[in-house]
């Protein structure tokens, strides 16, 4: 028998109604007190710990506190306080042309469409997506490694969607537009703390009932005579 492999509309709202209830307040952990500081801040999290960059942004925003004052610093200056974080002579320097860009062409202010902020150094679609979603509250999808895993395990999107670009195109489509950011945000934090890469906590889940991959996985435990429990 061919196993499902995505969830109808109805479960897909059981979902978002767990989430919901589970985590009404899910925002960005990452520290900011306007967009400059979050798109810098966002640039420094690639392949990087929201806690990690939340150590080096303090002394860094303090330094330079807007995209006027961050123009002016080096690659050199702005490195002395990234170091620690992954990748940092590359983020040193996109933070620095980033800067220049936002000072030259947007007077110094984060623009706020997806076309503008994807022409600035260091900001992909991903990154322009948590601005657009965080700083200015437009209904956006951004789709990281955790999205993506979670998207798929709980079934919201085909296997066939097998790139970021597709999962956020299906996501966009399925989840109502005044919940989409938010959702974002669901789907990131159940990847961080519950629906792990590794040993996801699969039996303390509230979502195992309705997600595919857990049932899957139970049922080839149970052909194979691993258990003899059903999914609780």
């Amino acid at each position: 028998m061919l196993q499902k492999s995505q969830t109808s509309n109805s479960e897909l709202e059981d979902i978002l109604s767990y989430f919901d209830g589970s985590m009404p307040d899910a925002a960005s952990e990452l520290k900011f007190t306007n967009p400059f500081e979050l798109i810098v801040a966002v640039v420094l999290s690639a392949q990087c710990t929201d806690k990690r960059v939340n150590m080096v942004t303090p002394a860094l925003f303090a330094a330079y506190s807007d995209a006027f004052a961050m123009s002016k610093a080096s690659v050199e200056d702005i490195l002395r306080y990234v170091s620690s974080v992954s990748y940092p002579n590359s983020k040193a320097a996109h933070i620095s042309a980033l800067s220049k860009k936002l000072v030259s062409d947007f007077g110094g202010e984060v623009p706020h469409t997806m076309e503008e902020l994807t022409t600035l150094p260091g900001v992909g679609r991903k990154t322009a997506n948590v601005v657009l979603a965080v700083a200015f509250g437009k209904p956006a999808m951004p789709v990281d490694t955790h999205v993506f895993r979670v998207s798929h395990r709980l079934g919201l999107v085909p296997p066939a969607a097998n790139t970021p670009a597709k999962v956020e195109e299906i996501l966009t489509k399925r989840i109502p537009a005044e919940i989409l950011s938010k959702a974002h945000h669901w789907l990131l934090l159940h990847g961080r703390y519950t629906c792990t890469a590794r040993n996801p906590k699969c039996e303390g889940c509230g979502l195992k009932n309705s997600c595919i991959n857990f049932t899957r996985t139970h049922s080839v435990l149970v052909k194979l005579g691993c258990t003899s429990t059903k999914p609780k």
